[in-house]
């Protein structure tokens, strides 16, 4: 069940709103907007923040795109806060984008909704190591993968290096929690998570659930049992970090920015995140020298998480669904999905094309490669039923606010578990 998937890391951290840009260029088979004149106008949820290097890529490639089909105007509106719901909102009804960011989700939850893309210019470089996440069982697949996801969690090298800590000797959450002490005594604010931007809480509790659990525990979960007793573990340690105030004191009121600036600037040692938060840190300091590392476990060996990463999937009964295609083949051709994932600080998801992953390269060589830390899933895409992450994500952050204790956020957590399993 923890089917290891080679690859590299993403997700789009989100914040303001902003739209707009317009869009044309390059399209394999798909171009059918070139010479028609007809004026087009894309929707593309993109999953960006506004100040994100990522979205900075992808709106050059909306005007590199545009300048060859002035006819075609593509709108990129940026994350918001509340994008899972305004997406669940628009399925329900009927109503949706001609373009969107799956965020983990094409498969399970938007495949219903997507064009299928089996068919694309670009399928055959389709990294296989994303089936597991991506593909169904039949073989077929509903989004273009810009990256292939794998990650951590993200810390400050500096940091840790001055305060005499090594990052691979970090194997136990006891490990992990006398690391945490010592920076807390050198007045560093051993974590970093956010009540704001909330999803935050939930990578926290999603990382290290994805290996807390034996493989027979974790046929319960699939089997549909919720199993308390040993997810109260996971936060149980969150509540211990709350009561020790390892957490940063700003933690109701930051946002992802600030986040990334009090790491770049070495005032926080480690975030449970993706890795596209040192691409926004560096735009604070790029002097800083930031990686991942593996996530400490329980018992056994540290290990990563990863999945489906960033991700653009096409509505299959879009008016513009040809001129959509189009644009994510442009967004296919090798050198543009290589730009693009270098701006995500990841290796991509399709196989001819190539990315810097500059400062996270020395972290991607020293862990993600040789298989020697296992790469486990996103525990709430594989053993928790579609929309319980809400939950996950309420529950985690009332453990963190001393809201709640571990044993009644455990509970909450698994009734939605039960209202939710089984259902389409």
């Amino acid at each position: 069940m923890k089917s290891c998937i080679k690859g590299i890391g993403v997700l789009a951290i989100a914040t303001l709103a902003l739209a707009g840009c317009a869009a044309g260029g390059g399209g394999g088979d798909n171009d059918q907007t070139s010479n028609t004149g007809k004026k087009i106008s894309l929707e593309f949820e993109t999953g960006l923040a506004t100040g994100d290097p990522a979205m900075k890529e992808l709106t050059t490639l909306a005007d590199k795109y545009h300048a060859d089909h002035a006819n075609v105007t593509i709108n990129l509106v940026p994350l918001s806060g509340d994008y899972e719901a305004n997406m669940k909102v628009r399925m329900a009804s009927g109503n949706l984008p001609d373009l969107w960011s799956t965020h983990g989700w094409s498969l399970l939850r938007y495949s219903p909704f997507l064009q299928e893309l089996n068919d694309q210019p670009w399928a055959k470089n389709f990294n296989d190591a994303l089936a597991p996440a991506m593909k169904s069982k039949d073989g077929k697949f509903y989004a273009l993968p810009i990256t292939t996801d794998i990650s951590g969690i993200v810390y400050n090298k500096t940091v840790l290096k001055d305060n005499g800590i090594d990052p691979t000797t970090l194997k136990t959450w006891a490990d992990f929690d006398a690391a945490l002490a010592t920076l807390k005594k050198a007045g560093i604010i051993p974590l970093s998570s956010s009540g704001k931007d909330n999803w935050f809480a939930g990578d926290v509790a999603d990382f290290m659930a994805s290996g807390a659990f034996d493989d027979a525990t974790l046929k319960q979960f699939t089997d549909g049992t919720f199993v308390s007793d040993q997810y109260v573990k996971v936060l149980d340690e969150v509540q211990k970090w709350s009561k020790a105030k390892y957490f940063n004191p700003d933690y109701s009121s930051i946002a992802t920015d600030g986040i990334a600036r009090s790491l770049a600037e070495g005032k926080t040692a480690f975030v449970f995140i993706q890795n596209t938060l040192v691409a926004n840190a560096l735009t604070f300091n790029p002097n800083a020298t930031l990686g991942f590392m593996p996530i400490p476990n329980f018992t056994g060996t540290p290990f990563l998480v990863g999945g489906e990463g960033t991700a653009y999937g096409v509505w299959k009964n879009s008016p513009n669904k040809q001129a959509a295609l189009d644009f994510l083949a442009f967004i296919a051709e090798p050198a543009h999905l290589g730009e693009f994932a270098t701006a995500l600080n990841s290796e991509p998801g399709l196989t001819d094309a190539t990315s810097d992953l500059g400062p996270l390269q020395d972290s991607f060589d020293q862990f993600a490669k040789g298989g020697t830390y296992p790469l486990w899933p996103y525990f709430d895409r594989v053993y928790l039923p579609n929309g319980s992450w809400d939950t996950m994500v309420s529950t985690t952050d009332s453990v963190i606010t001393g809201q709640s204790h571990a044993q009644d956020a455990t509970k909450k957590l698994a009734d939605t578990f039960k209202s939710l399993f089984g259902q389409k």
